[in-house]
């Protein structure tokens, strides 16, 4: 080849063209103008009021955005106040988690306007409404011993939000995880109720679009032709620490030297710019040709703001402070309220809770008396949301009819002890973890009509993900060209964003979301979403109803030393330790079978257990299986469990074992060598140990008695902090086998080869286990 050739002379760049469009919004008309000037002038003053009586929050971009969420409210979204988790309505999603003061007094304000204008509105249960009284809990811990929060009994308003406060459908707060899950959601709402399904509305500022997570769900969103995505961007230009987070003119930005209108651009949103978003018309005119765009990918309307306007404190100095307690500059920001509707009552409460708490509540009685005196705004509010209910229930969106089932999941489907035909694998039959699983998921996906949704960092073959979408159109997931594709593409590799987006789109209800990458990758960067999943299904089981989790399955695959070839960078025996034992009991569920046939008996206890998320570690050879029956090794359903005994032979030592490494070289190379012996030792296998914690006590100790631990050395795949709960001695720990015991960080090689240097090989765990044997006696 002429290297001539290869140089582009003269070189010019250009963008290429881009689907989504640009255009810059003009002022309209706006019905009821005088209406919503008025609703924002309560909404800002109960936004002040939040920040005077709790002494914390984020009053200036919850001020900020209040315009656009008004028109979203009162004239947009399609919705139903009796039923605020309804998977067929319009959502929005607090991605800026920080606004959660604005969720809350536009809750609140809602909520009161309805009870006075049309209290049918209103759903029977007051754990569906977010009521005045709630915002006595505004950042107060359940334990609140105030006696008016007891009496009424206000909910315990999070800092950020979860879905223990209705009509929000995921937990945000961590920056760009809402975004991501935004859009995992709206490819939820899409694939259940078709083209025409649900609008997902996104409110985000300019600085929650900096973290890496976020382009990377913005990738996806485009990628996936999500038409019914609206993102609407805060743009104020501060931060927590900065005035001018994006480049000003000449000036560059402190942080990113992008803006948001560019950014989105690139990433191919249709982008439309609101120079005022403090203009009533003109947001609302922004709204309103988001709604009437019909281009195939998703859209942005960008509202040029000021952080805390007209609050009294702007910029970065309003992102997390605000007013003294009553303080004259605090009765200065609620005068848009007093003028249109009198004074609020001058209060100077002592420093204790219960002062500060009738001095709150005085206050918002007084709004209330306010709103009831002159009732006109609530009656309008009130015919709003009337219209809003009314426009749902003529949408009449229903599932589609050929969509997922994910109801098709019953627990007679789940019988660990009968797996069905793709896993049935013959003895001696060359098969890997990796590819079990993927069999697994391929059935259940067949099972439920499509109802598991897979995405991986550029790994789908690699981890036998693609499994799961055998029998569903080949290729990825997109709105309109290829609705029944089951694999989704987020923006390439990119664990952190697709745990974000496996997250959102589980929580919809209608699918479980499949993440998967290598182990020693996906643990870490998925643990943030992962924590906030397992948070907000958490939240909404203990505050709102009882229920199942909704579930994500996080793939740890090429987990630990079996990783082989690819070497220390890839293959990483610490990634189990940041799972399990890690999360709230039940929340999360980790898989470790060492056997390819525990695949499916673990998959379907876990997924009959309901964790939010379940994490099955699983690796990448093909190992020819052993017969179990003629090593006196039970049955693979035994694994359901969480544990069980490989070898019982009434030993007073025991040795218990967790990964795929240790526990196929144990079976294969070191019982036949223990009875060749006569080596008597009892042997215990970890598949699951959040399974074995759920089972009742007197079942965990006839299965591992406690007093077994104490004379127990291990061999794991993994860390000393994961199994420490099984060695309870000194002893026993010398006495174990990890990978990082004496060699440190292992290297490359075939399995085996990377096996024997970190001391896990047949020869190395049978002179361990015997030398264990004589210790104890």
């Amino acid at each position: 080849m002429n290297p001539q050739t290869a140089v582009a002379d003269p070189f010019r760049f250009r963008m290429r063209p881009r689907k989504g469009t640009f255009a810059r919004v003009q002022r309209g008309d706006v019905q009821d103008l005088e209406m919503f000037e008025a609703l924002d002038a309560v909404y800002r003053s109960l936004c002040a009021t939040l920040y005077n009586f709790a002494s914390s929050g984020h009053p200036g971009g919850s001020i900020s955005s209040g315009k656009t969420v008004a028109a979203l409210l009162f004239d947009a979204m399609d919705y139903d106040m009796a039923d605020p988790w309804a998977a067929r309505a319009d959502a929005i999603v607090y991605a800026a988690g920080h606004k959660a003061m604005g969720l809350y007094a536009m809750w609140a304000l809602r909520d009161e306007l309805a009870r006075i204008g049309d209290p049918s509105l209103l759903p029977s249960d007051v754990k569906k409404r977010l009521r005045l009284e709630d915002l006595l809990g505004f950042r107060r811990n359940p334990t609140q011993p105030t006696p008016l929060f007891k009496q009424f009994g206000s909910k315990a308003l999070d800092g950020h939000p979860a879905p223990s406060t209705p009509f929000v459908p995921f937990a945000t707060g961590a920056s760009g995880v809402g975004f991501g899950g935004a859009v995992g959601y709206a490819v939820a709402a899409a694939d259940a109720f078709g083209p025409d399904g649900p609008v997902v509305h996104v409110i985000e500022g300019e600085g929650g679009m900096t973290p890496g997570r976020v382009a990377e769900a913005m990738a996806t969103a485009a990628t996936a032709g999500l038409e019914r995505l609206i993102v609407h961007v805060d743009w104020n230009q501060a931060s927590i620490d900065s005035d001018r987070v994006c480049p000003e003119g000449e000036k560059p930005g402190d942080y990113v030297q992008w803006n948001p209108l560019e950014l989105l651009r690139v990433h191919d949103f249709s982008v439309l710019f609101v120079s005022n978003g403090h203009d009533v018309a003109h947001t609302h005119a922004g709204v309103k040709a988001a709604l009437a765009r019909k281009d195939g990918v998703p859209t942005a309307v960008v509202y040029k703001t000021v952080k805390g306007w007209r609050y009294g404190v702007e910029g970065k100095k309003s992102h997390g402070a605000g007013h003294g307690m009553c303080s004259p500059a605090y009765y200065d920001s609620v005068k848009p309220f007093e003028e249109l509707y009198g004074p609020l009552p001058r209060l100077t409460p002592g420093k204790d809770l219960v002062s500060v708490e009738k001095a709150y509540w005085d206050t918002l009685l007084a709004v209330r008396a306010a709103l009831e005196a002159k009732p006109e705004l609530a009656r309008w509010a009130a015919g709003r949301l009337r219209r809003a209910a009314g426009r749902l229930k003529a949408a009449d969106r229903r599932p589609r009819p050929n969509g997922p089932r994910l109801d098709n999941l019953v627990p007679a489907a789940l019988d660990p002890a009968s797996p069905p035909e793709p896993v049935r694998f013959e003895v001696g039959k060359a098969v890997s973890t990796r590819a079990a699983l993927g069999e697994t998921l391929g059935h259940l996906n067949k099972l439920t009509k499509g109802a598991f949704i897979g995405a991986a960092a550029d790994l789908a073959e690699s981890t036998s993900l693609a499994t799961l979408a055998k029998g569903f159109p080949t290729g990825h997931y997109h709105m309109t060209l290829n609705p029944d594709a089951r694999l989704l593409n987020i923006g390439g590799i990119c664990e952190d964003g697709m745990g974000c987006v496996m997250a959102g789109l589980s929580s919809l209800g209608a699918h479980i979301g499949v993440s998967s990458s290598y182990s020693a990758f996906i643990a870490a960067l998925e643990h943030i979403p992962a924590r906030l999943h397992c948070i907000g299904q958490q939240a909404y089981s203990l505050h709102v109803e009882k229920r199942p989790y909704r579930t994500w399955v996080m793939i740890n695959a090429h987990a630990g030393s079996m990783t082989g070839e690819d070497g220390p960078t890839h293959a990483d025996p610490q990634s189990l330790q940041l799972l399990q034992g890690n999360f709230a009991d039940g929340t999360l569920i980790t898989l470790t079978p060492w056997d390819p046939r525990e695949l499916w008996p673990l998959m379907a206890a876990g997924l009959r257990a309901r964790p939010a998320v379940l994490a099955p570690f699983v690796t990448r050879p093909a190992v020819a299986l052993v017969d179990r029956p003629a090593l006196k090794i039970p049955g693979p359903e035994a694994a359901a469990k969480g544990v069980y005994a490989l070898r019982k032979t009434g030993a007073k030592a025991a040795v218990v074992l967790q990964g795929c490494a240790s526990g196929t070289v144990f079976a294969r190379d070191v019982l036949p060598l223990l009875d060749k012996e006569g080596v008597k030792v009892d042997a215990y296998y970890v598949a699951s140990a959040e399974l074995f914690d759920a089972l009742p006590k007197a079942e965990r100790d006839a299965i591992l008695p406690e007093d077994v631990t104490r004379r127990t050395m291990m061999v794991s795949d993994f860390t000393v902090p994961t199994f420490r709960r099984w060695v309870r001695t000194d002893a026993g720990l010398e006495g174990s086998l990890y990978p990082l015991k004496d060699h440190g960080y292992l290297g490359s090689g075939t399995w085996d080869a990377v096996v024997r240097e970190g001391g896990l090989h047949g020869e190395s765990q049978f002179e361990a286990v015997r030398a264990w044997a004589k210790t104890v006696g």
